[in-house]
C-alpha cells in the first residue's frame, strides 16, 4: 500500500488525504514532523516538505498538486474531468485554493518563527490581503457541488478547513455563501470530513 507522509494540520496533506479517500485509494498515512527532517522524509523529498507519497516500488511523489494528478491517473480520472475546459476549471480552483494556503502558511510561519519584535506586519498584511481577495471572489461565485466533485473543490474545502483551524473568526464575516458552501460540502461528502486540518 502506498505510504503518505503527512501532518494533520497541513491543508495540503488534508487535500491529498481527502482526494485519495474520494477516489477510493487506500493510503498508509504516517504522521510526520517536518521540523525533525527525518531520514525517511528527506530521502523521499529532498525539500523535507509534506505531503509526500511513497509508492510501493519506493518511488516518491511530492507537492500536493503533483500528488493529486498522480492519484487521478491511477484512479482512472476520479479527480479531474476528461473534458479539457472542465479540467482547466478544476485545476484553476485547486491552484487558487493552494495559493490561499501558501499565503496562510506564510502568515503562520512569520509569527511562529520570528521573535515578536521582528514580525513584519506589512508582510502579514500583504498575505492576508491576498487571502481575503481570493475569498471574496469565491464567495461571490462559489463553485458548484455536483454529485461528482474534483480535486478543485476538495482543495477549497481543505483551505477553508485550515482557515477554521488557524484563523477562526477572522475570515467568515461577509462571506456567508462560502460558509454555506463548506457546510454543504460536509453534508454531501461526510466521509471526507475526518481528513480536514486538525
Amino acid at each position: 500500500m502506498p505510504k503518505l507522509l503527512y501532518s494533520s494540520a497541513s491543508p495540503f496533506s488534508a487535500k491529498v488525504r481527502m482526494a485519495a479517500a474520494y477516489a477510493g485509494l487506500a493510503l498508509d498515512a504516517v504522521p510526520t514532523d517536518t521540523g525533525a527532517q527525518g531520514a525517511e522524509l528527506v530521502s523521499a523529498n529532498p525539500l523535507g516538505k509534506i505531503p509526500v507519497l511513497i509508492n510501493d516500488d519506493g518511488s516518491s511523489v511530492f507537492d500536493s498538486r503533483v500528488i493529486t494528478q498522480h492519484l487521478n491517473r491511477i484512479s482512472g480520472n476520479a479527480l479531474f474531468p476528461r473534458n479539457a475546459e472542465k479540467r482547466l476549471d478544476a485545476e484553476r480552483l485547486e491552484a487558487l485554493a493552494d495559493g490561499i494556503c501558501d499565503c496562510l502558511l506564510a502568515h503562520v510561519y512569520e509569527r511562529r518563527m520570528r521573535p515578536e519584535e521582528k514580525v513584519h506586519a506589512p508582510w502579514l498584511d500583504k498575505q492576508w490581503t491576498k487571502v481575503t481577495r481570493a475569498l471574496d471572489v469565491l464567495n461571490a461565485n462559489p463553485p458548484k457541488l455536483p454529485k461528482k466533485i474534483t480535486a478543485g473543490q476538495i482543495a477549497l474545502r481543505a483551505a477553508l478547513g485550515y482557515l477554521d483551524l488557524r484563523f477562526a473568526g477572522q475570515w467568515e464575516r461577509g462571506r456567508p455563501k462560502l460558509k454555506r458552501w463548506a457546510a454543504r460540502f460536509d453534508e454531501k461528502f461526510l466521509e471526507l470530513k475526518p481528513y480536514l486540518p486538525a
